[in-house]
């Protein structure tokens, strides 16, 4: 459907058709956000891009934001990104498909995610993993069918002191076990408050913890506990024994900002030319020659 001036109404649907070699139903359809979805949306973004000196510098907070408002980074979210901030879909789908935290499907209400990198998978991480994903019957970034709990494989959650570490839209749960992920799963399908380690005293939503992400504070940061006693024991040793941080060098001279032509040092080799000296067959040098 169209304006009387040519353009596409507000609210209507768009259908982008993708034919997969040989044919094939579309990859995607989108509809447009509803015009006071649309509005909203527009207000957000202009408080966002006002904080940055160069408009396509919001992008990482804009895709939070119609995260927050989708569930995850859609196509019409895409679209909307790129068209606020001046460059291309491609441009925003490269940064939405680069960071894990941008889902580009829909995940649950509460998505829970796992650490399995080494400490925390030492630790039972993998065996915590194992004992999840089969207790809910879904893989990595998978949705139980009532769409109420995701889940997620991370590499590092930054809480090594406490692992093995889960979290649930991004607040922390320390130290824990298998039998406590399952009880803590059942208990979030079951629409009981549950309470993270460290941090508030409740979860939000997938869609509001987006909306924070994108800043829009929910006035909650300084909820709770913040540093656990496992990561205040070397400050603890440090009172304890008299250390002391080494004292700064204050009378070192400083470089100039910006750094002057005659203060940088010359690459040894020309940018493009082949480097000089033996090269083992094989290597970059060596292709280079």
């Amino acid at each position: 459907m169209t304006t009387p001036e040519g353009g596409r109404e507000a609210g209507t649907a768009v259908f982008v058709t993708l034919e997969a070699p040989g044919g094939g139903e579309s990859v995607e359809s989108f509809e447009e956000y509803e015009p006071a979805e649309r509005e909203r949306l527009e207000r957000d973004a202009k408080e966002i891009i006002a904080r940055y000196p160069k408009p396509r510098s919001a992008l990482l907070p804009m895709l939070h934001l119609v995260q927050s408002v989708d569930g995850y980074v859609s196509r019409r979210g895409i679209e909307f990104c790129a068209e606020q901030l001046g460059i291309t879909p491609a441009q925003v789908t490269g940064v939405a498909t680069f960071y894990t935290m941008y889902k580009r499907e829909p995940v649950g209400e509460y998505h829970v995610g796992v650490c399995i990198n080494t400490l925390c998978a030492i630790m039972g991480g993998d065996q915590i993993w194992s004992e999840l994903s089969e207790h809910l019957g879904v893989g990595h970034d998978e949705a139980t069918p009532d769409g109420t709990v995701s889940l997620e494989r991370i590499e590092c959650n930054a809480a090594c002191d406490f692992a093995p570490v889960m979290t649930v839209n991004w607040e922390f749960f320390d130290n824990m076990t298998p039998e406590k992920a399952k009880a803590l799963v059942d208990d979030l399908r079951q629409g009981k408050r549950v309470a993270p380690s460290r941090g508030p005293s409740g979860l939000c939503s997938w869609k509001d913890a987006s909306r924070v992400l994108a800043g829009f504070p929910d006035g909650r940061a300084n909820e709770g506990l913040q540093a656990g006693p496992e990561s205040l024991v070397g400050l603890k040793l440090a009172k304890e024994r008299g250390w002391e941080a080494p004292a700064t060098d204050a009378d070192r001279p400083r470089p100039h900002e910006p750094v002057r032509p005659g203060e940088i040092t010359p690459p040894p080799v020309e940018p493009g030319k082949p480097v000089g000296g033996e090269a083992k067959p094989g290597t970059q040098e060596g292709r280079n020659q």
